[in-house]
């Protein structure tokens, strides 16, 4: 047993970046094991979505089953545990969204197998990084035995690339669990997908009311074509809703452009955005510990800045 198996997460007939962050992960490990890595691609009508993962260059299991039109915890953790012992996997992996902190986990119980969450970094066949406390402090960890399954941190690894050909192969699985769909209430934006977005506005208490988010961050929002995220403590204070937090216990993300606007620095959230290539802080308190990791720091009433600087890329923009 030595290949890797990747669960390859899709929606609306697409792959989103987190699922070839997964690919290329899985290679790199498959790398490393001396094994191909196999992608999962479950579902309905999922010919076209097999035919072009595998034009990332790995070997594609596409499996067919009304049980699989929606996520559903149980039928996936059945099918996937079948998949991985008919193809020799040694390892699963997913990335860490919400469906790989849910399922991944199930997986590991089901096959009594060895978890790491949240990897980073990948030394060897069984080694893996990981951060803790918060990302101040990395783990090494070594996994004895097989098989073991992975959740892959979302910045840590490049999208995988179009190169090579798989070879496609459809199968059938046995996996029906108890579990039954009932709906799928999926927030709708025109702004970009938080975790893909290259630019990234977020608020936090400082800004005071979830409609000062409307009034003064959203316009800036809009104006660098950027995505809206949150501090927990604009989420706990009920100013937004919670799939906009960015931190520990929220999303993580790598922008190459982060605006930290009204938000303080608490460690927790530094953990979900510290890895973005330029941060902007904007602060009244000029010992706020965000501006520790800014590349640039602005002390300032937020109400007054913010609009102004709105302005300023609207001119920039025109001209």
């Amino acid at each position: 047993m030595s290949n890797v198996l990747v669960v390859a997460e899709h929606l609306h007939g697409k792959f989103p970046k987190t699922t070839l962050i997964a690919i290329a992960a899985g290679k790199a490990l498959a790398g490393k094991t001396g094994g191909k890595a196999i992608a999962a691609v479950l579902g309905t009508g999922v010919d076209g979505l097999a035919a072009e993962l595998a034009s990332y260059g790995v070997d594609v299991v596409a499996v067919e089953g009304a049980q699989f039109e929606h996520y559903l915890a149980d039928a996936y953790t059945g099918a996937l545990a079948e998949i991985l012992g008919s193809k020799g996997c040694a390892t699963a992996l997913a990335t860490s969204t919400a469906l790989g902190k849910d399922l991944m986990p199930r997986l590991a119980a089901r096959l009594d197998a060895a978890f790491v969450a949240d990897v980073s970094g990948i030394e060897s066949a069984d080694t893996f990084i990981r951060p803790m406390w918060a990302g101040n402090l990395f783990a090494t960890v070594k996994v004895e035995g097989t098989p073991r399954v992975l959740t892959i941190r979302g910045t840590a690894f490049d999208a995988a690339t179009k190169g090579g050909q798989g070879a496609v192969e459809k199968a059938s699985v046995g996996a029906a669990g108890k579990m039954k769909f009932v709906e799928f209430l999926e927030t709708k934006s025109d702004r970009p997908v938080l975790t893909e977005a290259s630019i990234v506005c977020s608020g936090g208490r400082g800004l005071k009311s979830g409609d000062n988010f409307k009034t003064v961050l959203e316009p800036l929002c809009d104006a660098l074509g950027a995505a809206m995220g949150a501090s927990r403590a604009a989420v706990d204070a009920g100013f937004v809703p919670n799939d906009l937090q960015v931190g520990q216990t929220g999303k993580v993300v790598a922008p190459a452009l982060y605006f930290a606007v009204g938000i303080s620095g608490a460690i927790q959230h530094l953990a979900g955005m510290k890895d973005s290539k330029v941060i902007v802080a904007i602060n009244k308190d000029e010992e706020a510990p965000i501006f520790q990791v800014a590349d640039y720091g602005l002390v300032g009433d937020l109400f007054k800045a913010v609009p102004e600087l709105t302005e300023e890329v609207k001119k920039l923009k025109a001209g």
